[in-house]
């Protein structure tokens, strides 16, 4: 995605003349300034002000002049529009999230009926997270054709595909290839933290950005706990025999959803996608590291979240022999991962985003290790606080990974500027880079969801426990380690120093 926002913002304060009033009649003859008395200047300001309102109210919602690095702009129109935006996109991302999420907690109400064993259920979490990944990059796209706010309502109102007919065909006898495709339209919502992250990122200045994305991204990540808590609300009251109160639930939401951005949010007209910026951040070297290491956190946050459930159940049968058992577990990671995400953006701020993002990897396998540990000495309390620290972890991973991003190539952007002595285009370029990289690394780092629930059904299929799939995820958090310190961390003349 590249997304450049030249300009944006409210539209400015009307002053002077309307400039869609038609103009003066040349053959009128000119007014008498001795003639004019109070009465007439106070009429004459009251047509002024009506028709300022009235062009005020057809562009509501266009933001014409926005420039958030401004000081005084910031602190006086800025500031204020930015966290209407930001409140607004929480709530439908975060609704997003839960459409997403949704066959995370479906899969327990598949009892015998349904004749769905353990690696079909893993498949039908996976299908997910598949189509969420696809959709990432077009969707961070459409923010810049379409505009923040239209394609906020669209995508909002696309969740109604998978929750609309999960409503009401999820029952026993349905077919397992009706529920793949019934899951796999849930991805859409997987889409909607892409459009909304890059829509973010246009209204907040640079200083800013760590902490606002923080928040939009945690807010929406905590959809996944929200949709397992609703499912554990209905497991507890109707039972397993009604999963299609789950979707049923956010229907009123998804609209809420839509009406709230159609009500609250702004679009950015200046805001475009610059041609050849995919290319050029497909090329870079960088845009394959970060999303190398964003499988790797947030791959990592998605791809547990669907599965931990199931998990539960599989590997402690005997503690958890009902699904209700388990879903009292099963929201705590996602939870504590969400809100713990916004705090990785901080440290990344105050201490360097590849240093938070090194040692994280190295708590990640520490934290695998230890499942693997638990699972073995089949001890459950070191078992959990194993999987609780891989979504701590998880969570402060993708807040310090996503700060990294722009870093990257603010630093290339000064040594750019001192080579050319353009700083306004290296600034320019720096930023088309970062957006066109923040879509790619986004859209690649989803698949992670994939590979961890992949990787827990074949390891099953193969041994009947999971213990490959947490060897798998110790190389991969080793792996996500090195080439962190090799390529950002490591003391040498291409080290990007304050990355």
């Amino acid at each position: 995605m590249s997304m450049l926002a030249r300009s944006t913002a409210a539209d400015p304060p009307a002053t002077g003349t309307d400039p869609q009033a038609p103009a003066a009649d040349p053959g009128a003859p000119a007014a008498d300034p001795q003639a004019t008395t109070a009465d007439d200047r106070a009429t004459a300001a009251a047509d002024d002000r009506a028709g300022a309102a009235a062009t005020g109210a057809g562009r509501r919602h266009r933001i014409d002049d926005w420039r958030p690095e401004d000081p005084t702009f910031w602190r006086t129109t800025g500031a204020p529009i930015a966290r209407r935006n930001l409140w607004v996109s929480i709530f439908a991302e975060h609704v997003g999230f839960s459409v997403w999420s949704l066959w995370s907690v479906t899969v327990l109400f598949l009892g015998p009926a349904y004749g769905i064993d353990p690696a079909g259920k893993f498949l039908l979490t996976a299908v997910p997270a598949a189509l969420g990944a696809v959709l990432r990059l077009p969707y961070t796209l459409a923010v810049a054709r379409f505009g923040g706010r239209n394609w906020t309502i669209v995508s909002a109102l696309l969740l109604l595909v998978p929750a609309v007919p999960m409503a009401v065909l999820l029952e026993p006898g349905v077919s397992y290839s009706t529920l793949m495709v019934l899951a796999c339209l849930t991805g859409v919502g997987g889409g909607n933290f892409a459009s909304s992250m890059a829509n973010i990122n246009l209204f907040f200045p640079d200083r800013l950005k760590g902490r606002a994305l923080g928040l939009n991204a945690g807010g929406g990540n905590l959809g996944v706990p929200a949709v397992q808590l609703v499912g554990l609300a209905v497991l507890a009251t109707a039972g397993a025999a009604y999963p299609r109160l789950v979707p049923a639930v956010y229907l009123p939401l998804i609209v809420l959803a839509a009406l709230a951005a159609a009500r609250w949010l702004d679009n950015i007209p200046d805001a475009h996608n610059e041609p050849g910026a995919l290319r050029e951040a497909a090329r870079d070297q960088h845009t394959w590291v970060m999303s190398l290491l964003y499988v790797g956190t947030f791959g990592s946050f998605i791809g547990f979240g669907f599965a931990f459930g199931q998990v539960l159940q599989l590997q402690f049968a005997e503690r958890f022999p009902t699904p209700v058992d388990a879903a009292w577990l099963t929201f705590l990671g996602p939870l504590i991962g969400s809100l713990i995400r916004p705090l990785g953006g901080q440290l990344a701020d105050r201490l360097g985003g590849a240093r938070v993002t090194f040692w994280n990897f190295v708590a990640m396998a520490a934290g695998a290790g230890l499942v693997l540990y638990a699972a073995r000495e089949r001890s459950f309390p070191l078992y959990l606080a194993g999987f609780l620290a891989l979504f701590v972890f998880s969570g402060i991973g993708n807040g310090s990974t996503y700060k990294m991003i722009p870093a990257i190539f603010r630093v290339r952007a000064v040594a750019e500027a001192e080579l050319t002595g353009d700083p306004a285009a290296a600034q320019r370029r720096a930023r088309r880079r970062s957006g066109a990289l923040i879509g790619i690394a986004g859209a690649v780092g989803a698949s992670g969801g994939v590979l961890v629930n992949v990787a827990f059904r074949q390891s099953f299929l193969a041994s009947g426990n999971a213990d490959a799939a947490y060897l798998a995820f110790i190389g991969w958090y080793a792996l996500c380690f090195v080439v962190t310190w090799v390529v950002y961390l490591r003391p040498g003349p291409g080290r990007l120093a304050g990355v």
